[in-house]
């Protein structure tokens, strides 16, 4: 099964334990528009807050490319301040593992 599979069946099943199985000890997660790195740990935090909140929702999400060594995704994301991004992700992988992961950001008006 590709990492892109098992990841979003993770984050749809609100199971932290197999969404974390994803991603590599030595992760980054590079935030832009802060200019700071999330390891880890501080993944599983973000991850573990997002699931459990009620008004963070995930629709019309697409894998745009994977292989073995790179994983491209789009997503929106509604949070809990009424705002909606579209967000592409792009994530290096080594053996089946997440090790890098960048996004961009677009806010957008919901319809």
């Amino acid at each position: 099964m590709s990492v892109y599979n098992v990841w979003v069946n993770a984050l749809e099943n609100k199971n932290l334990e197999a969404a974390m199985a994803c991603v590599a000890d030595d992760y980054s997660f590079v935030r832009h528009q802060t200019g700071t790195t999330m390891d880890k740990a501080a993944l599983e935090g973000m991850l573990k807050a997002m699931m459990a909140s009620e008004d963070v929702h995930f629709s019309e999400r697409r894998c745009v490319y994977e292989n073995d060594d790179i994983l491209v995704e789009h997503v929106l994301v509604d949070f809990p301040d009424g705002t909606r991004e579209a967000v592409l992700s792009v994530s290096t992988l080594e053996d089946g593992k997440m090790t890098r992961t960048e996004t961009g950001a677009t806010l957008i008006k919901k319809s």
